[in-house]
């Protein structure tokens, strides 16, 4: 056994009794400072409990107060909403409606919107022809009392346009039927190459209207031969156009071709014929299309070259023959010779003459000794109206 160093004893004494009275403090203590360090983290998540509480009404509160600002604010300065009217929908019904026949658009506009056309043919919706009925005129239609007896009735199967001289003001009283019926028009005179753009800008303008399917060009000494009811079947069922076209070789003719207008348009191409026509849409549409001819003509068929008779004829030989009759559907008196046609004054209106004018053949839709050639007649004078009026219901029957 080995010796203890001396004193040895005594520290582990020492040591031990100071072990356990360190022991015996903690021992006695610890439990009390457990309890306090609980008690502790008890009060602090109270008063965490209790400041989210008052945190979360204060919040709540905040967000209420701003609603009901906001709502204020929203019922003093919002505006009502719009409410969709007729006016605001967009449609089919809309996009088809014509515009008013007295519009802002210039001659520019006019042909470009005039020219548009749907690339499928068949129509979306009911639709019933019309035919378009184009007056050009110095001023009043002075026989528009035969004309309303021509037209009445047959309202849903017509439109008609009026292209007068910007001079004439309408002073004189204007009939029913051609009331607010004036275009925007411009001056025109006669042998100038501006006839030719009043015609362009009426047949524009009634392209805008697209239950139009035909297109006649008329005067104010313009009459009809037929009742509404056969001039209307006449022009539907026709399978061809009737621009007037034949080629002249003396010097109202091919004289009046200039060679300035080549490589366009050739000496060969060259027609002359009657500025009254009727024609379909699709050449109607091809008509007022035209920037490739039209501008030769502008430039080049002036002074004794009468773009009236020559425009029409030629173009409408060199793009669509085809489609073509060659033919006027307008009568008019040549046998006297000169520049214009004979005028008719009172003595020439009899049943007899009348009855004349509508039994005459030519060929219609293939057949070859068709009856009825021509649907109109000019020029007559204002004082056969009242014979005209006396004569319409027996011979023409309207």
């Amino acid at each position: 056994m080995y010796d203890m160093p001396p004193g040895f004893m005594t520290t582990m004494k020492t040591s031990s009794n100071s072990q356990y009275s360190s022991y015996s403090v903690s021992k006695v203590f610890n439990p009390q400072f457990q309890i306090l360090h609980f008690l502790s983290y008890f009060g602090l998540l109270g008063c965490g409990i209790t400041l989210g509480i008052i945190l979360s009404f204060y919040i709540k509160g905040c967000n209420l107060n701003l609603q009901l600002t906001r709502l204020s604010v929203s019922e003093i300065s919002a505006p009502p909403r719009p409410e969709i009217s007729d006016e605001t929908h967009v449609g089919l019904k809309n996009y088809l409606k014509p515009p008013a026949v007295m519009h802002d658009m210039d001659d520019k506009e006019l042909l470009w919107r005039a020219s548009m056309a749907p690339k499928i043919k068949e129509y979306p919706f009911n639709r019933t022809p019309k035919v378009a009925f184009m007056f050009l005129t110095r001023g009043p239609v002075f026989l528009a009392p035969l004309w309303e007896k021509f037209f009445k009735g047959h309202e849903k199967y017509y439109s008609i346009y009026v292209h007068s001289n910007p001079s004439y003001n309408g002073s004189d009283p204007e009939s029913p039927v051609f009331h607010g019926r004036r275009i925007p028009s411009k001056e025109v005179k006669w042998g100038s190459v501006n006839m030719v753009e009043a015609e362009r800008r009426l047949l524009a303008n009634a392209l805008l209207d697209v239950w139009n399917q035909r297109f006649v060009l008329l005067s104010e000494s313009c009459i009809p031969l037929f009742n509404f009811s056969t001039v209307y079947s006449y022009l539907m069922n026709s399978s061809v156009s009737h621009v007037m076209s034949y080629d002249e070789h003396s010097a109202v003719g091919r004289g009046r071709y200039s060679p300035r207008m080549l490589p366009l348009i050739t000496v060969d191409q060259w027609r002359k014929g009657s500025q009254w026509f009727e024609m379909d849409r699709e050449l109607a549409l091809a008509v007022v299309s035209d920037s490739t001819y039209f501008p030769v003509f502008h430039h080049y068929c002036k002074r004794s070259c009468y773009a009236d008779e020559h425009y029409l004829p030629t173009f409408v030989t060199m793009k669509h023959a085809s489609i073509n009759s060659n033919r006027t559907l307008t009568w008019v008196d040549w046998s006297k010779g000169g520049p214009h046609p004979a005028r008719l004054a009172r003595n020439y209106v009899t049943v007899e003459f009348l009855k004349a004018l509508r039994n005459t053949t030519c060929e219609y839709n293939g057949v070859e000794d068709s009856n009825v050639c021509y649907l109109f007649a000019r020029k007559f004078l204002p004082d056969t109206l009242s014979r005209l009026l006396r004569f319409a219901p027996k011979v023409m029957q309207f």
